[in-house]
C-alpha cells in the first residue's frame, strides 16, 4: 500500500515537472506587447462550441493522472477554459493543454491538473462557504461554483479583478469579487468553511487560518518560487492540523506591506 502511494506521488510529480518545462522553459520567455506576427502564435481560432472535444481530451488526462472526483471532472467538461484567459494571450498556446498559461501582469491561469488536484483535497460541498487568495483568471472560482459552493474571492491586480468580474458573470457565476490584498482574507466574511490560495506565501498567513471555520480546511502553496509545497491545513477543536503535499511552482503572492 504504501509502495502504491509513493508510486502514485511520482507520477503526479512527474506532470507537474512537465508543466513546469513547460511554463518556465517557453512561457515566461513571451514579453508582453511583443511585435510576433499573430500568424506565428495563435492557433486556429475556434468557435466555443467547437471546443468541447478539447475540454473532454483535457478532463481525461486529467482523470488518467489520479483526478476521480465526478463533480470535478464534470465542472471542468462544462467550463470553457479559453473563455477566461484574456483575449490577448488566449491563442499564445492551446488554452486546453495541461499547463499553465499567461494571463497578463505577470500571472497564470494555472494547470487544469493542479487545478482539479487542489479542488479535490479539499473536496469541496453544495453551499459551502469558501475564500479563495487570488482570482486571477476567475477559472478556479468558477470550477467551486459550478460545484454549488458559495465563493468569495480576493485578487489584488486591478486589472485582473475587472476582467474576472466581468468574465463570471458574463459565463453565469454569481461569485462575490473583491480587490484587495488577500493575505489579510476577508473578515467581514469570515468565518469559511474552505480557504483555496492560488498563489504562494513564503508563510502562512496568520490571518487566513484565523478565518477558517471549525472543521474548516485549506490549501495552499508555501515557500519561495524555487521551493514550494502545497500544505492542506484542517482546523479540528480550535487546533490547526498540518500536511505537506506535492513540490510545485506558483506565482508569488503579493501583498501590501
Amino acid at each position: 500500500m504504501r509502495v502504491e502511494r509513493y508510486f502514485k506521488k511520482g507520477c503526479i510529480f512527474f506532470v507537474l515537472f512537465l508543466g513546469f518545462l513547460h511554463f518556465f522553459g517557453d512561457t515566461l520567455s513571451i514579453q508582453e506587447g511583443n511585435d510576433k506576427k499573430e500568424s506565428e502564435v495563435k492557433l486556429n481560432v475556434k468557435r466555443d462550441g467547437e471546443m468541447e472535444s478539447e475540454r473532454n481530451d483535457m478532463v481525461r488526462l486529467i482523470q488518467a493522472y489520479g483526478v476521480q472526483d465526478e463533480k470535478i471532472l464534470k465542472a471542468m467538461r462544462k467550463i470553457k477554459r479559453h473563455n477566461f484567459i484574456p483575449e490577448d494571450y488566449r491563442w499564445l498556446y492551446d488554452p486546453y493543454g495541461d499547463y499553465p498559461c499567461p494571463i497578463g501582469n505577470g500571472q497564470t491561469i494555472s494547470q487544469p491538473f493542479v487545478v482539479a488536484y487542489m479542488t479535490e483535497r479539499i473536496a469541496p460541498k453544495p453551499n459551502e462557504k469558501i475564500l479563495e487568495i487570488g482570482t486571477g483568471s476567475g477559472y478556479q472560482a468558477a470550477i467551486l461554483a459550478e460545484m454549488g459552493a458559495d465563493v468569495y474571492s480576493i485578487e489584488i491586480v486591478p486589472e485582473l479583478a475587472n476582467h474576472a468580474k466581468k468574465i463570471l458573470a458574463q459565463e453565469g457565476y454569481n461569485i462575490h469579487v473583491l480587490e484587495g490584498d488577500g493575505y489579510k482574507g476577508w473578515p467581514e466574511m469570515a468565518p469559511f468553511d474552505i480557504i483555496i490560495v492560488t498563489c504562494a506565501p513564503e508563510e502562512i498567513p496568520d490571518d487566513l487560518v484565523n478565518q477558517l471555520r471549525e472543521g474548516g480546511r485549506m490549501i495552499l502553496p508555501v515557500g519561495v518560487v524555487s521551493n514550494q509545497r502545497l500544505v492542506l491545513l484542517r482546523k479540528s477543536a480550535g487546533k490547526i492540523q498540518k500536511e505537506e503535499d506535492l513540490p510545485v511552482r506558483f506565482v508569488p503572492m503579493v501583498h501590501e506591506k
